[in-house]
């Protein structure tokens, strides 16, 4: 807990008892408590390649703003469509200039016109100014240990030695093929911020699925920082986003039609699936909505919604904030593989097609394959993908022996990462309550 005597960096709290004065009947001279220091939390997401970074943190910050912690946190994002997205209470957002990956894996600057050397620089000395005012007691890094080309590294290194601020490395339940992850994760950057900067790993999914430690061969000084949260229950996020500008444009069926929403993520590389969508799906008895995502390339869209306004049983929408009202309203979803369309279809049980992206990484693939494998969900090669295979797919009986996902995965993560935080953080901002509440959680 912080007093009057820390020696952090950061200001010090008075401590300040009230005395009350003894009752007539001899009651006890009385103490106020020392006022607590709002935990900060920040979190970074480096945001390259759409938005699934940023949502998550955004479903974090959230779930840590309503527990017994009730912290503040500052989101650090790549991706301006965060402005769009209603904040939690207690959340603010620092948006960096867009550092932008293409469907072949290459960097640019996103808008500006700087190298990417020169757009690093100025993201870094934001990111190291902002965190240091801010003075957070956590940080949690998205994906990328030192950050995008170690942009972070200042602000971590710094953070570090003058507060003494906790620091945690988050992953997705997959980040890629084995081999590729090894590469990428060995230069020395990566291993000095894994092994002198994160005090603890946290992997937002379930080792009966995917074991990264396992999967990508962690030595075990690695290994041993990591816990597992389950997956993140996105029916969270609805508490948040009721109504108001994050509500979707969209006019659910009068009819007695069957929904069927075709979510394409962040939509860069979704055009394959959202053609075969577009003319697989059956005129009568069904009423589609097609979500193309932000960033689609221009034309792609616009031929897109030409096809959708023929079709009086479609409805073509650009973007929503808050495409998980629609997912909740669904019959059916048809989707790529992103983590957070994965875990919004588990979390709302809906019966899903997933057709994942395999270029430039496998991540999407293998997340398919494994669920696919306990029976969660329906797969789609993207080589086999055609407008026959989504018909077939829509029409087609489910299965009457499909398992709840609850019944075969943890989706928990939200209150383990509650009380993951609180832990770190320290009692002296409300984690004793929320650790007791908590006792007994495992994962295996």
């Amino acid at each position: 807990m912080i007093d009057s005597s820390d020696h952090n960096g950061r200001p010090a709290l008075p401590a300040t008892p009230n005395a009350r004065l003894a009752s007539a009947a001899g009651e006890r001279r009385r103490y106020d408590q020392p006022a607590r220091e709002p935990a900060r939390v920040v979190f970074y997401s480096h945001d390259t390649m759409g938005l699934g970074h940023l949502r998550r943190n955004l479903i974090l910050a959230q779930s840590l703003s309503e527990s017994p912690l009730a912290a503040t946190s500052l989101l650090v994002a790549g991706a301006h469509e965060a402005n769009f997205f209603a904040l939690p209470p207690r959340v603010g957002l620092l948006t960096l200039p867009r550092l932008a990956k293409d469907g072949t894996g290459n960097y640019a600057s996103g808008h500006l016109n700087l190298s990417v050397e020169q757009l690093v620089k100025l993201r870094a000395d934001s990111i190291r100014s902002a965190l240091d005012a801010f003075a957070p007691h956590l940080i949690v890094v998205d994906k990328v240990p030192a950050g995008a080309f170690g942009e972070m590294l200042p602000a971590l290194c710094r953070l570090r030695r003058r507060h003494g601020t906790k620091c945690v490395l988050g992953v997705r339940d997959v980040l890629d093929e084995p081999e590729r992850v090894r590469s990428e994760w060995d230069n020395a950057a990566t291993q000095d911020a894994l092994r002198n900067l994160h005090d603890e790993i946290w992997v937002y999914g379930d080792r009966r699925v995917y074991d990264p430690a396992r999967e990508y061969e962690w030595p075990a000084e690695i290994a041993g920082k990591v816990r597992y949260t389950g997956y993140l229950d996105q029916t969270r996020r609805l508490r948040q986003s009721a109504g108001g500008a994050n509500a979707p444009c969209v006019t659910p069926p009068a009819t007695k039609d069957k929904l069927v929403v075709c979510s394409l993520g962040g939509g860069q590389d979704g055009f394959e699936l959202a053609d075969a969508f577009i003319d697989g799906l059956p005129a009568e008895g069904y009423h589609g909505v097609l979500i193309t995502g932000p960033y689609m390339p221009a034309e792609q869209m616009e031929q897109l919604r030409r096809r959708a306004m023929k079709r009086s049983h479609l409805q073509f929408v650009r973007f929503t904030p808050e495409s998980d009202r629609l997912i909740q309203l669904a019959d059916l979803v048809i989707t790529m593989g992103g983590y957070n369309s994965v875990c919004s279809v588990l979390s709302f049980g809906k019966r899903a097609l997933l057709s994942p992206r395999v270029v430039p990484r496998q991540e999407q693939l293998i997340r398919a394959e494994r669920l696919n494998a306990l029976g969660l969900i329906d797969l789609v090669h993207p080589d086999q993908l055609c407008a026959a295979a989504i018909r077939r797919w829509i029409v087609s009986e489910p299965s009457g022996d499909r398992p709840a996902a609850a019944e075969v995965i943890s989706l928990d993560g939200l209150s383990r990462v509650d009380r993951y935080a609180s832990e770190l953080i320290g009692a002296g901002h409300g984690a004793g309550q929320h650790a007791s509440q908590q006792k007994g959680a495992t994962l295996p």
